[in-house]
């Protein structure tokens, strides 16, 4: 009889603080490892960091594109640009004529 009581007076505080160490362990790895977690954080960061250069790269592309459309909009054509896009979509080029054709930044 004495002996059971003394297992149990040692058994019963090592379960606890084994049960409650597991479940304090669990939630630490949830913290740092989770869905919402630490290093998930800095995994979300890291793609707005990019996401953010992406944005000003195509920001930076449609300006281009709204200051071409505006010359080929206004009232005065620029004749250089008509020239260079006419050439470009139907592919002619005089004899006479030394035409460099680059690729688009879009087009990469």
């Amino acid at each position: 009889m004495v002996i059971r009581t003394r297992l149990r007076a040692i058994l019963f505080p090592i379960l606890l603080y084994a049960v409650s160490g597991t479940i304090a362990g669990y939630f630490v790895w949830t913290a740092v490892n989770g869905q919402r977690g630490l290093k998930t954080r800095l995994e979300y960061r890291q793609k707005m960091a990019a996401l953010g250069d992406e944005l000003r790269g195509l920001q930076s592309e449609r300006e281009g594109w709204e200051r071409r459309i505006a010359m080929i909009q206004s009232d005065a054509v620029d004749r250089d640009l008509l020239d260079e896009e006419a050439r470009n979509v139907l592919g002619r080029v005089s004899s006479r004529d030394l035409v460099i054709f680059l690729p688009h930044a879009g087009s990469r």
